[in-house]
């Protein structure tokens, strides 16, 4: 009999609320591992056969990786969400890159001891950076086009999140609120969300922090 997938991360949203959305939107069963102590972690940090061992990690049979992005991506081939042709792609890969540096930003900020300091400059470019990814979006109901791929669920998480730490942040972008909604309103999806996941954003640390 075949094992689950194990997917490990600290018991908080943070970088695998996608991969966690991309594994319910597929139906794959796999073991949720949180980690809660950072002590825990450190003393198997280097024993689970990882080459880059950090989290979050996933190991579904042979196949061991750390590193959000390669999760996504390994797990978006299996479950055909990585693109239907070329020029799907490489959309996806553009949607991704931004919103990871948009994410860098938005976190960097939210363990910064000067939080509320830096956090004026951020909210002052927010705007126009929102601006930017609605234009792109357009009336496109996914980030690729017609077809959901595991971009929209890196795309959700960050939307989510502003729309949560920056309160009415979305009021100005209609389709970027309607895209949570729609992200949030596929079957699969809600059901997890409906569930006992994480609702909390950055570790407990963080000076920037809120629950969804």
């Amino acid at each position: 009999m075949a094992t689950k997938p194990i997917l490990g991360y600290w018991d908080i949203r943070g970088l695998a609320e996608p991969i966690r959305m991309l594994l319910a939107y597929g139906e794959i069963a796999y073991e949720d591992k949180r980690y809660t102590d950072r002590d825990v972690w450190l003393a198997e940090k280097f024993t689970l056969g990882l080459d880059f061992p950090n989290l979050p990690y996933f190991f579904d049979g042979d196949v061991k990786l750390s590193q959000t992005l390669a999760i996504l991506r390994y797990l978006a081939r299996k479950l055909n969400l990585d693109g239907a042709d070329c020029k799907e792609k490489v959309t996806i890969s553009l949607v991704e890159q931004q919103i990871v540096d948009l994410n860098m930003a938005m976190g960097r900020i939210a363990y910064d001891p000067n939080c509320d300091k830096v956090k004026e400059d951020y909210l002052k470019a927010l705007p126009d950076q929102l601006k930017l990814v609605s234009n792109f979006l357009g009336e496109k109901p996914f980030a690729a086009g017609a077809n959901l791929s595991y971009v929209d669920f890196v795309m959700y998480e960050y939307l989510k999140k502003v729309s949560v730490l920056v309160p009415g942040s979305l009021d100005a972008t209609a389709n970027l609120a309607k895209f949570v909604g729609r992200i949030e309103s596929l079957p699969k999806v809600a059901q997890y969300i409906a569930s006992k996941t994480p609702k909390l954003f950055n570790g407990p640390i963080a000076k920037w922090n809120a629950e969804a």
